[in-house]
């Protein structure tokens, strides 16, 4: 009998990443919450409801700590079958105008949004092989679609995640790795909820525009993250799924 499934969660420490890793325990899948800080914390939370956590200190865009987690997850479990890339820069972001964005600025979104998810993909990608199958989910945004102002970096850097997304699906899918991507909405995450330009520039234009006017919260993600994980969207691979209350028709 297969045991319960084994997935990784990137950015798995708060927010939307939490909130996955939470759900997918809840589920009966055994967790690897994968983070720069509070990895560990965050799964002993969830140990203590009874659920099968372990975390792990990474830096997704440094190649060496990406394969030492992935090598952490396979001597901790013995296996893995899916992964959530979840980690990524934005609730510190400030709203800037292009013009004034620096090279470094742009590198440093771009260094975790797309280094990062490119590094954790291909590190996974050998245990997928070995298996015969796994699945894989990118975190995008709506913003890809939308094209928001003051936000140039993180705009292209999640389109770049929808492109590669599109692009590895092509690739894996020989392995019987599929590859698809959830693109949430303005989000009132935990660190959203701490960035006043961001509540104030952005949540009153995002409530306007949906047709559910309502926050959106980290658990509104979480069924679409499980159902691309689980063995439901067996024969999907490629695609963007959208969840941001109606705000754009994908």
């Amino acid at each position: 009998m297969k045991s319960e499934p084994v997935v990784i969660v990137t950015g798995g420490s708060q927010g939307i990443g939490l909130a996955v890793a939470r759900d997918l325990a809840t589920r009966g899948m055994r967790v690897v919450i994968a983070d720069l800080v509070n990895a560990q914390s965050s799964a002993r939370s969830l140990q203590a409801l009874g659920l099968a956590a372990c975390g792990y200190d990474v830096d997704v865009s440094d190649p060496e700590q990406v394969e030492a987690l992935v090598a952490y997850t396979l001597k901790e479990y013995g296996a893995i079958d899916a992964l959530v890339n979840n980690a990524g820069i934005y609730s510190s972001l400030v709203p800037t105008g292009f013009e004034s964005l620096t090279a470094e600025d742009w590198r440093r979104v771009f260094d975790v949004n797309v280094l990062g998810l490119f590094l954790c993909c291909k590190a996974v990608m050998p245990a997928f092989r070995q298996a015969g199958q796994g699945s894989i989910v990118n975190i995008s945004s709506g913003v890809a679609f939308k094209g928001n102002p003051l936000m140039a970096h993180y705009v292209a850097s999640k389109g770049a995640v929808i492109s590669l997304t599109r692009a590895l699906a092509t690739e894996c899918g020989e392995h019987r790795v599929r590859v698809n991507s959830v693109a949430p909405g303005f989000t009132l995450s935990d660190g959203v909820k701490q960035n006043s330009n961001l509540i104030d520039g952005v949540k009153g234009p995002s409530l306007k525009g949906r047709v559910l006017s309502r926050d959106m919260t980290a658990e509104d993600l979480v069924g679409a993250v499980a159902f691309f994980v689980g063995n439901e969207s067996a024969f999907i691979t490629g695609q963007t799924l959208v969840v941001d209350g109606g705000a754009y028709f994908h």
